[in-house]
């Protein structure tokens, strides 16, 4: 039989060992290549990757700087607390420590379980943030493993004076962010900037040593000194609260303010609330009224309109108009005054609060003079408070007026303004017709060992924003009709015994949403005031929005009473003299 087995090729073999010595010879220079490359060109990669996964960056919060009032009384500062955390990719058994300190820090066993559950594969948790002594006491008492846990250093905003000024301070969250007032006007210079440090830890995550070649130092946030009197702003409250007691409105405000500087030296808002507890408070209790709220000034505005005719010379002090006995027919419309009055000179449409004779002034002056009035008073803008939040007001453009706005204008309806930017004006009255900025604010400080550092002077702070009227025109209105207004006027009530007071009542009916006319029942009660009337030295404004005991909320029976009290607190305060035999003789 012819045998069929097969013979391998000489060839073939050859062929074999030559491809399998190709491929070792290519492996190797791959390898030899990686090995090149990994001892001298991506050395330092790798030298830099071991680095990151050996250190880690750990921050340094920088302090938040403290609010202090003009005496360094403290308002706002900052002190240490304790967070505590949990490591959940160490922890064993998540049931027992969930159970442990849900017990020590009186907390929901089960939140607590299922939040270390959820971030089981995590190094770090936080459980409670910034507690108290008496809680960090407890879970030390625990006895809990020392790599499943720990304390961190926090820093904890607290407000020593309670709710005192806290429309004017606002609070800084838990995470230090400013909310509201000067914490979030001036939140970047008080917050400060973190520092940074770099640690060096093993292959377990303990820390083994600190590069301190890296470290960069915390910058401290700066001391903020306030205008406010924290004196005055408890008087200022104590008053309000007695407002609110007595005639139960919806909002009230006051504020009282030195006109020759521009500062503010109170500022308080109903309902309010407490930055160190800022839970379960009213919706409205975090609007500050003072800046925000807008309201029709009523009689408040016509010193406004008066000054600003007689400086443009549309009338005269001696000029007289007929009151028509309390009715007058204007175009379309009748105007009424609350008494019906006859002739009456300037300073007696003052006195009486006459919109009659308001009206006459308005048709002499023109709408486009009205505008002017109300632009050169600063109505219709901020008045550049330091404030966040604060409101415009509200002043149409001239164009948009009609033969209604005429009379209306004068009597302080079809504008709205806020507390702030009536007693701002009233002030440049009270300032031989200077128009100030409100100041809040007197300096900022920055921590040692830069505490002489000032990045405002106070020495220039002062600022004319612009000039309204003459002071010859101003002193007229001060001293004559302003001060008859409470001496034998409507604002009798804010008579005192011991200062020369001038100030102007504002009774403004409110628009009645169903209806859109104004409501007979729903009103603003307003008054302010000041004192010396021959050299004012402080005013004041009580602002009580819709006023709901009794039957007549006049400005002068809700606010002036209050104003006049503060006033005199704040005159005596301020250690401003008595007026003495010039009052005595005024009176007699």
């Amino acid at each position: 039989m012819t045998s069929n087995r097969l013979t391998t090729s000489p060839y073939a073999g050859k062929w074999r060992s030559r491809l399998t010595i190709c491929l070792l010879t290519a492996v190797w220079i791959v390898l030899s290549g990686r090995l090149v490359f990994l001892q001298w060109i991506g050395s330092a990669q790798l030298a830099e990757k071991a680095n990151r996964q050996r250190t880690y960056l750990q921050t340094i919060s920088a302090r938040p700087g403290d609010i202090i009032d003009r005496d360094g009384r403290l308002l706002a500062t900052t002190v240490n607390a304790r967070s505590l955390y949990v490591v959940p990719e160490r922890i064993a058994d998540p049931e027992q420590i969930a159970t442990e300190l849900a017990e020590a820090l009186n907390a929901d066993r089960q939140s607590l379980l299922d939040r270390i559950l959820t971030h089981r594969s995590k190094r770090f948790l936080w459980i409670k943030r910034r507690l108290e002594e008496s809680e960090a006491a407890v879970v030390r008492a625990l006895n809990l493993p020392p790599q499943v846990w720990g304390f961190r250093k926090e820093y904890l905003r607290r407000y020593p004076q309670g709710s005192l000024a806290s429309h004017v301070i606002g609070l800084r969250d838990i995470d230090g962010v400013g909310h509201g007032g000067i914490e979030e006007r001036y939140d970047e210079l008080i917050r400060g900037r973190d520092g940074r440090r770099v640690l060096v830890r093993d292959a377990r995550g303990r820390v083994i040593d600190v590069n301190d070649d890296h470290d960069e130092l915390p910058h401290h946030g700066r001391t903020v000194v306030l205008t406010l009197s924290a004196v005055i702003q408890l008087y200022a409250e104590r008053e309000l609260d007695a407002v609110m007691t007595q005639w139960q409105p919806r909002t009230a405000c006051a504020i009282v303010l030195e006109p020759r500087t521009g500062d503010v030296l109170a500022m308080a808002s109903r309902p309010t609330f407490d930055p160190n507890q800022p839970v379960n408070v009213a919706h409205n209790a975090w609007t500050n009224t003072a800046i925000a709220s807008m309201y029709e000034p009523g009689s408040t505005f016509k010193p406004f309109i008066v000054a600003w005719a007689l400086e443009t010379g549309r009338i005269r002090p001696t000029d007289r108009f007929d009151c028509e006995q309390g009715a007058y027919k204007m175009g379309g419309r009748v105007l009424h005054d609350d008494h019906p009055q006859g002739w009456l000179d300037i300073s007696g449409i003052l006195v009486k609060s006459s919109n009659i004779g308001m009206a006459k002034i308005g048709e002499r002056l023109g709408n486009e003079e009205l505008f002017n009035a109300a632009i050169a008073f600063g109505f219709g803008r901020k008045t550049g408070c330091e404030l966040p939040g604060e409101s415009a007001g509200s002043l149409r453009p001239p164009d948009s007026w009609n033969s209604y706005s005429t009379g209306s204008i004068p009597m302080g309806q079809e504008i709205a303004v806020t507390p702030l930017q009536l007693l701002t004006a009233f002030a440049a009255l009270s300032n031989n017709g200077r128009l100030m900025t409100p100041q809040l604010v007197s300096k900022h400080i920055a921590p040692p060992p830069f505490d002489d550092v000032e990045l405002t002077n106070t020495s220039s702070r002062e600022t004319v924003v612009s000039r309204t009227v003459s002071p010859a025109t101003a002193r007229w209105i001060v001293e004559g009709p302003l001060r008859d207004a409470v001496r034998v006027g409507t604002g009798q009530a804010a008579e005192l015994s011991d200062y020369l007071v001038f100030g102007k009542t504002g009774t403004a009916q409110k628009i009645d949403p169903a209806t859109g006319t104004y409501s007979s029942e729903h009103h603003v009660s307003s008054f302010v005031c000041g004192a010396p009337a021959n050299n004012p030295s402080v005013v004041v404004a009580i602002v009580v929005d819709d006023p709901s005991v009794g039957r007549t909320h006049y400005g002068g029976q809700v606010a002036a009473p209050a104003a006049s009290r503060l006033l005199r607190k704040v005159l005596i305060h301020q250690r401003v003299p008595a007026d003495g035999e010039p009052l005595r003789a005024a009176q007699r």
